[in-house]
């Protein structure tokens, strides 16, 4: 049986949080800019689960991040990057001046992440889908030697098109493997448009119950809702899990959330950047009023 680890989440935590979240979007914007490259509504969607992974469910350790009875957390969103690489900084597992480097020549910061190349990267991320082909071979091998870790793996809805993500699900459900805990930005968008109009999902929920996997649907910018998914997931002892997270492309930049047009493209540097960080300054605001 996995390890539980208490996930119980009070209110200071909380908001504690929900501040780091959009600091932690906030550094994302600059780190794109500087870059002039990368992603930009995935990554601001998905930076409430990252934070609520790194922050409070995670069993993990920035200073050792080999630690063998660590948590595994896979990345099959590879593009995702420039998050997991800013929550990551602020978790301290390198500094946050190299946030700079991302995607320059020789950096450990690449466009999609590289396993050895930057301590705490669990997988190498490039093809959609593969990503969470190999989480489900590392949750079978913990499995198989009964080893008391989960496995996490993130993955997008327009990776969803790809036939070895459903293979690693059949697999998955098939082993029973209830290590493995899959968390889907379900953020309705991919480089082309909506997803339902490239290449219809739905009805998710109930493909992922036909394949044997616990479904779990959240909002995935509520963080204490990610929380308590989580706690529920790692309770589940007859099947994997997926958590299906409804998030908000763009999540706290006015003009980009929603628009699929934002998908690969980051801020350009000065009044666009400029514009965002506002943008991300406001709520952020808002966030630290409510919680007086």
């Amino acid at each position: 049986m996995a390890r539980r680890k208490s996930l119980h989440l009070h209110d200071k935590k909380l908001r504690e949080l929900e501040v780091l979240a959009y600091e932690i979007r906030l550094d994302l914007m600059r780190t794109l800019a500087h870059a002039r490259s990368g992603h930009s509504a995935g990554p601001l969607g998905s930076a409430d689960i990252l934070t609520a992974l790194y922050f409070h469910a995670l069993n993990h350790d920035p200073k050792k991040p080999n630690w063998t009875e660590r948590d595994r957390f896979f990345v099959s969103c590879g593009h995702y990057c420039p998050i997991q690489y800013v929550t990551m900084a602020h978790a301290g597992y390198f500094p946050k001046a190299e946030l700079k480097t991302l995607r320059q020549l020789g950096t450990r910061l690449q466009g999609h992440p590289e396993y050895g190349s930057l301590p705490g990267i669990e997988n190498t991320s490039g093809p959609l889908g593969d990503g969470v082909a190999q989480a489900a071979g590392c949750a079978y091998a913990a499995d198989m030697d009964k080893l008391r870790w989960f496995t996490y793996c993130l993955i997008s809805d327009g990776e969803l098109e790809a036939g070895i993500d459903w293979e690693t699900f059949l697999f998955a459900g098939a082993n029973q493997l209830k290590n493995l805990i899959v968390i889907l930005d379900r953020n309705n968008i991919q480089i082309d448009g909506s997803t339902e109009d490239v290449m219809p999902l739905e009805p998710l929920a109930e493909k992922f119950e036909a394949f044997n996997w616990h479904v779990i649907e959240i909002d995935g910018n509520n963080i204490r809702e990610i929380v308590n998914a989580i706690g529920e997931a790692q309770a589940v002892q007859e099947k994997p899990s997926i958590i299906i997270a409804h998030t908000t492309p763009g999540k706290g930049v006015d003009f980009m959330e929603g628009d699929h047009k934002w998908h690969g493209m980051p801020p350009k540097p000065g009044t666009e950047l400029n514009k965002a960080i506002k943008s991300l300054e406001e709520n952020l605001a808002v966030i630290k009023k409510e919680h007086k």
